[in-house]
């Protein structure tokens, strides 16, 4: 052993008879929760990951690999099986109020009413919950985009599950502020992604389930939608390529100075529209990032810069503030991805394929002006 193997333990010894006939050591560092050693891979990557695997996790490390010359055993805690319902009571709670939020947003509940008090605010309340018509399209709005945005995130956990991948339950994020009611829904990954296969899997999973979902709720929104003069909208929404297609398909051509004049459900299905695209972007920890590092590693970054420019871009053609909003929660997040356990064995044909397939998702369902006031 060289000099770099400074700090000397009986682990390293002990986990490095482990790599027999997989990893050739020259060296080794330990580390606080982790022993690193450099030397020579013997096998492919994906092989060594599946030899070494049950031989270390016993000791209660998994191994990483990032270079041909260097593998990482890296100290964890396995999750108990209860883990997956871990802190139930808040998922439930935050469902519960987006629930709650989406409602008053479909219904038409003014929030702001409640800087005139809370009377005003409770005979507003009283008044839309006592209007039969306004409760029916509140719970059809509400239905509809917490159906989209749950099958999305139960396409992300589902995924994770199958591959051993420990995840949370789904956090909704209330928001009670027109036009959506809601910031959408998040899982926490609870134990490393073991390669680019599954990080790719579980990121384009959730993009692909939400749609199934969200196009039959957009179509059957749009025929019940009429069709009425524009200057009659107070506000009107944006149009991508899939939803003009779906507009033109469902209603056939509008004449100039009409459109169609939103049923609760349309708007929950373009919003699922809208919100896919934003998580199809190749950015931080967005669908689109772990997407684009699976097929691209480490050279991800190139097309998250890229794709920056891209949002400044439509912000400067169509003037949608939301657009540098995007862009600096992405830059606020950290454009870094962290690495799978296997970061070498690229992806397959047939996933490769599917990633040519997120991208134009992604260009077909962005919409360069979310909502514009008329």
């Amino acid at each position: 052993m060289s000099a770099w193997a400074r700090i000397l333990e009986p682990w390293p010894f002990v986990l490095g008879r482990e790599l027999v006939g997989v990893f050739a050591i020259q060296d080794w560092q330990a580390l606080d929760s982790m022993v690193r050693f450099r030397g020579r891979l013997l096998v492919e990557p994906e092989a060594a990951m599946s030899i070494l695997s049950p031989r270390i996790e016993p000791y209660g490390y998994v191994p990483m690999i990032r270079s041909p010359e260097e593998l990482t055993l890296i100290r964890i805690h396995r999750p108990s099986a209860s883990a997956h319902w871990k802190g139930w009571p808040l998922n439930v709670a935050l469902l519960v109020g987006t629930g709650v939020t989406t409602f008053f947003v479909g219904a038409g509940i003014d929030i702001s009413i409640i800087s005139l008090g809370f009377a005003a605010a409770w005979a507003h309340l009283l008044g839309v919950l006592g209007d039969s018509g306004r409760v029916l399209q509140g719970a059809m709005y509400s239905g509809s985009l917490l159906l989209i945005l749950g099958s999305h995130e139960l396409g992300h956990y589902l995924t994770a599950r199958a591959y051993g991948v420990h995840v949370s339950l789904p956090y909704f994020i209330p928001l009670p502020v027109w036009p959506i009611g809601t910031m959408g829904a998040i899982i926490r990954m609870r134990s490393p992604i073991p390669n680019r296969k599954v990080l790719f899997d579980i990121g384009i999973a959730g993009p692909i389930l939400g749609m199934v979902v969200a196009v039959p709720i957009l179509v059957i929104g749009l025929s019940l939608s009429p069709v009425i003069p524009v200057s009659e909208f107070g506000w009107q929404e944006g149009n991508s390529f899939a939803y003009l297609f779906l507009k033109w398909l469902v209603k056939g051509p509008i004449p100039a100075g009409f459109d169609v004049n939103l049923h609760p459900m349309a708007l929950a299905g373009w919003l699922g529209f809208f919100v896919t695209a934003l998580n199809l972007m190749p950015l931080s920890q967005l669908d689109g990032g772990h997407i684009a590092y699976a097929v691209l590693g480490r050279g991800h970054r190139k097309i998250v810069w890229l794709f920056l420019g891209v949002l400044i871009v439509l912000f400067l053609g169509w003037q949608w503030p939301g657009w540098l909003l995007w862009a600096a929660l992405a830059v606020g997040l950290g454009l870094r991805h962290p690495p799978p356990l296997d970061d070498l064995t690229p992806l397959d044909p047939p996933r490769r394929l599917l990633a040519v397939v997120a991208m134009v998702m992604l260009a077909i369902l962005i919409t360069p002006a979310a909502i514009r006031p008329l």
